[in-house]
């Protein structure tokens, strides 16, 4: 299943994004922990080299992800030229706290009382930006939901004297070019149902969760995980916790189990799972490489 959404008002946050950026001296980019390169917008990949602007990638909602899974990460993205990577939970006030003195890092020419360090929020919806406003201006300026698309406009706030934030929309971008990022994303949650079959996007995540955490969704469901893949542990789970369609003879019900499925990993029930790892990633970028080629071949 190709996934794409890419509501209206993005396309408009984008402009204006760029015209900040011009002004703007450090990028923040938030990133889901548990899918970092997923979840990384590649037109904010574009824009800062555009303006050759330095980036702090925050590696949010750590505490959901597998620690040595964000540890290589982290190692993967601080080796690129002009980010620094850290692992953050937005909502640790010791974690945000670290933020301003990060980007004034970042960006020594600012470290003076003639202009102030203009910072930058960024990322794709649902991941924690508007937690991350809230809490280094500490006060309530930001709407926060569990949907995606919440903030459509951009806002700015003085920190202090000193320092100036920017907080932007969510944006995906046109089109996800990689099928398994788009599951990824709707499985986190950064894209809106109308735009996802649930059940689809659960067998996804399960047979992900069947290879990596299988003792998590043993001990999660109290079921025996060997010989089922991604559609098998939805019947699976579906009989176990009794979901069951309403006048159809005890016919499970799928929908509500995948449900269940995606609300346990978003939450955090199942345990620390990370969807991606640097090694997973280059195999799938390599696998579709092949693919591509194939194709070219064949035409």
């Amino acid at each position: 299943m190709a996934i794409q959404w890419y509501p209206g008002h993005m396309t408009q946050a984008r402009k204006k994004a760029a015209e900040t950026m011009a002004l703007t001296d450090v990028v923040i980019e938030l990133v889901d922990a548990r899918l970092p390169e997923a979840s990384s917008n590649p037109m904010i990949h574009e824009l800062r080299l555009h303006r050759q602007r330095p980036c702090l990638k925050l590696l949010n909602k750590a505490d959901l992800a597998d620690p040595l899974v964000t540890k290589a990460w982290l190692a993967y993205f601080n080796r690129q030229a002009g980010v620094k990577a850290v692992a953050i939970s937005c909502k640790k006030p010791g974690d945000v706290a670290r933020i301003p003195k990060l980007c004034q890092v970042l960006a020594p020419h600012r470290d003076d009382n003639l202009k102030p360090l203009r910072m930058m929020i960024m990322g794709i919806p649902n991941v924690g930006k508007s937690t991350l406003m809230n809490a280094l201006v500490k006060r309530r300026v930001a709407a926060v939901g569990d949907e995606p698309a919440v903030t459509k406009a951009q806002q700015r706030f003085d920190l202090n004297a000193r320092m100036m934030l920017v907080d932007t929309p969510g944006m995906l971008w046109p089109k996800i070019e990689h099928p398994g990022d788009g599951l990824m994303l709707a499985a986190s949650h950064a894209i809106g149902r109308n735009a996802v079959i649930d059940e689809e996007v659960a067998a996804f995540l399960g047979d992900i969760l069947l290879v990596r955490y299988p003792a998590m969704v043993s001990a999660r469901y109290g079921l025996a995980t060997a010989g089922l893949d991604g559609a098998g542990l939805l019947e699976a789970v579906a009989s176990r916790r009794g979901c069951l369609q309403r006048g159809k003879g005890g016919k499970l019900d799928l929908e509500k189990a995948a449900m269940l499925l995606l609300t346990d990993y978003r939450s955090g029930a199942l345990g620390r799972v990370s969807l991606e790892t640097p090694e997973s990633r280059a195999a799938m970028l390599s696998q579709q490489q092949v693919a591509y080629s194939e194709v070219d071949q064949c035409g």
